[in-house]
């Protein structure tokens, strides 16, 4: 998909050929998770889907896919996004898109979320794609700007990883506190009616994360590493996504903490999991919904659009990923009524393009232009 400058309009034809691509890329590749489930799926997941629902909503996709690249085609001067969009199409009917089958899955030592992307990756499109081609904040940025391939990447990156990344922040919380008998409160916890025992998560994670956020920000070494997620300047629903591995560990690992000692419910752990993925989505993505009052009682895109703001006179505001209220306690609120930053992004900072020179270039450098003298505590 070629980047461009401009904004998408309805009835050209390049919507519907998107949506074509997109929907025929996941079928495709939801066909290896049919055809190798050992390697290619969750077994975390596995357990929340049925293999019928999934063949059900393959053939929906394939189905749907079509129907844009007619679209497309009838509407488009251009018929190579609908081309493209047929092809993709036809060669997952090929590999078995109308008849493929799930079978049992043999365990193993090892795997890639392919699964977990490719659902993920469809619902947030289908929620938040919506939304910010009819209420964008805006309205100039297009959904193909200059830098959506490498959100992209780390969406991919972050996603099939799955297993990798969940061993390495749960080590921090088995390791030291593994030891103690924690058997008690655990029962305690989840003795706690469902509402409260969720609202207590999302408190006691958010006072975690909040800190771990703050000392990212704080010293100059670890904010080598978390500049990178504020590095974009295009803000909507993928760049949440970009996010350095070491920044995910320790933010992760932090949140992970209060999660093992309280030993919350399965269905308050997976509640809070599914929440902070559509919500991780929401406060970066490009719209102007403000949510009226409740933009005081949880974290808005307006809110952390604030947190992102290229102008240096409003950094280290609104730490805080679920509850502002939590800023307000620690000194770093800020939401100007109705008003929204003019930019966001790293206005201070040379920072450089692309996932791998992103992922290796806080080893090595400051993201900082050498004659700014970073001090070990930045105003970030």
């Amino acid at each position: 998909m070629q980047q461009t400058n401009t904004r998408f309009k309805f009835g050209e034809g390049k919507i519907s050929g998107a949506i074509s691509i997109f929907l025929a890329v996941l079928a495709f590749l939801a066909i290896f998770c049919f055809k190798f489930p050992e390697v290619f799926t969750s077994p975390e997941f596995r357990e929340i889907y049925t293999a019928s629902s999934m063949q059900t909503l393959l053939v929906s996709t394939i189905i749907a896919s079509f129907f844009f690249a007619v679209l497309s085609f009838i509407l488009s001067h251009k018929k190579a996004w609908a081309a493209y969009g047929l092809i993709i199409n036809t060669a997952a009917i090929v590999l078995g898109g109308f008849t493929i089958q799930g079978r049992a899955v043999s365990k193993t030592s090892w795997h890639l979320g392919l699964d977990w992307l490719l659902l993920d990756l469809l619902l947030m499109a289908v929620i938040f794609v919506p939304i910010e081609m009819i209420w964008p904040k805006n309205k100039e940025q297009t959904k193909f700007h200059t830098e959506w391939r490498t959100d992209l990447v780390y969406f991919v990156i972050s996603h099939l990883f799955i297993q990798f990344f969940g061993v390495i922040t749960q080590k921090p919380a088995t390791l030291f506190f593994g030891w103690m008998g924690l058997t008690g409160l655990h029962t305690w916890v989840q003795g706690l009616p469902f509402i409260l025992e969720l609202l207590f998560a999302f408190v006691v994670t958010d006072l975690f994360q909040y800190w771990a956020h703050r000392i990212f920000h704080s010293h100059s070494y670890l904010w080598r590493f978390h500049s990178v997620h504020h590095s974009t300047k295009q803000m909507d629903w993928l760049a949440g996504s970009r996010t350095h591995f070491i920044d995910i560990f320790f933010t992760r690992a932090m949140t992970f903490i209060p999660l093992y000692v309280f030993g919350f419910s399965s269905i308050v752990f997976n509640s809070y999991i599914i929440f902070m993925a559509i919500h991780a989505v929401l406060i970066h993505a490009n719209t102007r919904i403000n949510f009226g009052f409740l933009k005081y009682i949880f974290a808005t895109p307006q809110y952390h659009h604030w947190h992102h703001c290229e102008d240096p006179k409003y950094y280290g505001k609104n730490f805080a990923t679920i509850f502002p209220f939590i800023d307000r306690i620690f000194g770093t609120y800020y939401l100007p009524g109705n008003i929204w930053p003019e930019g966001t992004g790293l206005h201070e900072a040379n920072y450089p393009k692309g996932y791998m020179k992103q992922l290796v270039y806080p080893f090595t450098k400051s993201p900082f232009d050498g004659d700014l003298n970073m001090e070990e505590r930045t105003e970030r």
